[in-house]
């Protein structure tokens, strides 16, 4: 009861833009000093649709757990999408139904067993909390499989792709550094958007990221990174504090196709050099998905098949180790946990596990 009533307390103080985390430990001590009882009345004090109010306590729990609001984000869409398909109450909720949302999305939608292995584990991060807070006394998830993802190489770009995309990439400053950051530092698409510019240290050789599981490592720069991030700078005359802005959105942004074309004309700069124009750069950092859009339609536009952010990491990590990093500096490099982990990005050929044989062994 203590738990719930803390639960209630959270939602109440985000509710209030007020910050649980300076505040939470406190009033544990303080709670602990009082038996707590629920108070039944006639009265109807909350008539919330169920499962809005699971969903709702299970991200202020996790949230105050110190997930980062891109897990937060993550868990509240995949809730959002699986009760929107099965439309019961947490509570009434079996394996059959988790099964059937499964077999569906696989077979309507074309989910992938590696996206389908993502929805169980939000799904049973949050039935695993039911359980936990007593609101069910049987998890649901134990009758369901977890599901095998199939181990597939995964290839490295090779020199010569690499070399067609740098120079399809030419001509716009702000895509090159891109690339070169990418190549240099192995950095995930999430973690390249959200650099600082306060970031890099010790004359632009390093630079901190922000990893996953708010976890932050040293990433360094190699020399084309390094006068690449020097002539974009030199071009750059706003207070933005990313090293990739965002575009500002007018007020009529959407109303026609034209709208960017028309507001760069009108600022005398071609569409590429947007990001020249202060009056033009937004508050935000570039999301995500638009820099990895930008990466596949360079791809496309060089001929390379298969381009997107995450390649270039397996690039790097495959590099480095065939030119003799220990894989333990990689997978520091790479912010991986586990070398097991790392083992999986390289893209090691039969030739060269032969070529290794006959020299060690």
């Amino acid at each position: 009861m203590r738990d719930k009533l803390m639960n209630e307390i959270m939602c109440m103080l985000i509710g209030e833009g007020i910050e649980p985390d300076s505040v939470k430990n406190k009033l544990y001590m303080i709670l602990a000093e009082y038996d707590v009882e629920c108070r039944h009345t006639e009265v109807i004090v909350r008539d919330e649709d169920s499962i809005k109010k699971y969903v709702r306590l299970f991200l202020i729990n996790k949230r105050v757990a110190g997930r980062t609001q891109n897990t937060l984000r993550q868990y509240s869409d995949t809730l959002e999408r699986f009760f929107e398909n099965v439309p019961k109450s947490p509570l009434e909720i079996t394996s059959d139904d988790i099964k059937g949302y499964l077999a569906m999305m696989e077979v309507k939608r074309g989910a992938s067993k590696c996206y389908q292995a993502d929805i169980l584990r939000v799904i049973s991060a949050f039935y695993t909390w039911m359980v936990r807070e007593e609101y069910i006394t049987s998890n649901p998830m134990y009758k369901v499989e977890t599901i095998k993802i199939p181990r597939r190489r995964k290839e490295a770009f090779t020199d010569t792709e690499i070399e067609l995309l740098r120079m399809n990439a030419e001509g716009d400053d702000r895509l090159t550094l891109v690339l070169e950051m990418l190549l240099s530092t192995w950095c995930r698409a999430s973690e390249l958007v959200q650099i600082k510019l306060t970031d890099f240290r010790n004359n632009y050789e390093e630079v901190l990221i922000h990893g996953k599981g708010q976890k932050d490592r040293i990433c360094y720069m190699n020399a084309s990174a390094k006068l690449r991030l020097a002539k974009y700078l030199s071009r750059r005359n706003d207070t933005n504090i990313y090293l990739f802005p965002c575009l500002k959105q007018p007020a009529w942004a959407g109303k026609g196709e034209d709208a960017f074309p028309a507001r760069c004309k009108k600022a005398h700069v071609k569409m590429n050099d947007w990001w020249t124009v202060p009056e033009l750069i937004g508050d935000d950092h570039e999301t995500k998905d638009a820099l990895g859009t930008k990466i596949r339609k360079l791809g496309q536009k060089a001929g390379v098949e298969n381009t997107h952010p995450h390649r270039f990491r397996r690039t790097g990590a495959t590099f480095a180790l065939r030119r003799g990093m220990p894989i333990e500096s990689v997978s520091r490099l790479l912010g991986h946990e586990s070398i097991d982990t790392t083992q999986i990005y390289l893209d090691i050929s039969e030739k060269e596990v032969e070529h290794d044989h006959r020299k060690y062994v």
